[in-house]
C-alpha cells in the first residue's frame, strides 16, 4: 500500500500532467500511456480481492517469470503493442480523472487487503497460471518500482524513495532473476568487480 501511494503521488505531480502527451523515457510510449500502465498496476489488484481465491495450484514468482512471454518480446510484437494500448486506453480519461480513480481505488484497496488471508490464490487469466498473493503482490511492487522510475525520469523528477519493506523484496527477487538470466559469476562480477563486470545485467 505504501508503493502503491507513492506511485499515485507521482502520477498527481504537475509535471506529470504538463507533458501528458509528450514522449517518455521508453521508446514509443507517451507520458501519459507511461502513467496509465503504472495505474494498472494498482488497478489489477481489484480482481484479485473481488474474485474468490483460486484453487488452482500458485507456481513460484520466479517461474512466473521465466514463462512470462513479455519480457522479450519486441517493441513491435503484438504484445509489446498491446500493452503500450492499454496504457493508452486507461490514460485517455485524461490526468485529473484518472488521479482520481487510482485515490479510490487505493482507498477500497487498504480494506480489501486486510480481509483476505495468506494463504490466498490470485489466478491470472491474462496468463493461465496462479500465484500466490504475496507473490502475486510482490510482482505489483516490481511493476511499481519500474515504472516510477521510468516516469519520474521521463518528466525530470526526482525517484521516489522505497522503504525497506518494498525494496528489500524487490530488490531480492530481481537480484534472484539476473542470476537466473546471466549467471552467478556475472551477477556477482556486476555488485563487486567493476572491472571484470559485463557491460550490462538486466532482467526486463
Amino acid at each position: 500500500m505504501e508503493t502503491a501511494a507513492q506511485a499515485v503521488a507521482l502520477l498527481d505531480a504537475p509535471g506529470v500532467a504538463a507533458s501528458w502527451e509528450k514522449p517518455s523515457a521508453l521508446a514509443q510510449w507517451t507520458v501519459g500511456g507511461l502513467a496509465g500502465h503504472l495505474a494498472y498496476q494498482i488497478f489489477s489488484v481489484d480482481p484479485a480481492l473481488e474474485e474468490p481465491a483460486s484453487e488452482q495450484e500458485p507456481i513460484p514468482v520466479s517461474e512466473h517469470y521465466a514463462r512470462a512471454v513479455w519480457i522479450d518480446a519486441p517493441l513491435d510484437d503484438e504484445i509489446s503493442s498491446g500493452i503500450r494500448a492499454k496504457g493508452e486506453d486507461i490514460a485517455s480519461e485524461g490526468v485529473r480523472r484518472l488521479v482520481e480513480r487510482v485515490h479510490a481505488v487505493l482507498d477500497q484497496q487498504r480494506t480489501g487487503l486486510e480481509e483476505v488471508h495468506g494463504d490466498w490464490v490470485v489466478f491470472m487469466p491474462q496468463t493461465g497460471w496462479a500465484l500466490s498473493l504475496d507473490d502475486f503482490l510482490l510482482t505489483r511492487m516490481v511493476e511499481l518500482a519500474v515504472h516510477m522510475d521510468d516516469l519520474a525520469v521521463s518528466v525530470g523528477l526526482g525517484v521516489p524513495e522505497l522503504a525497506g519493506s518494498a525494496l528489500d523484496p524487490v530488490v531480492a527477487l530481481l537480484t534472484g532473476l539476473a542470476v537466473r538470466r546471466h549467471g552467478q559469476a556475472a551477477v556477482l562480477r556486476a555488485l563487486t568487480r567493476a572491472e571484470r563486470a559485463p557491460a550490462a545485467i538486466n532482467v526486463f
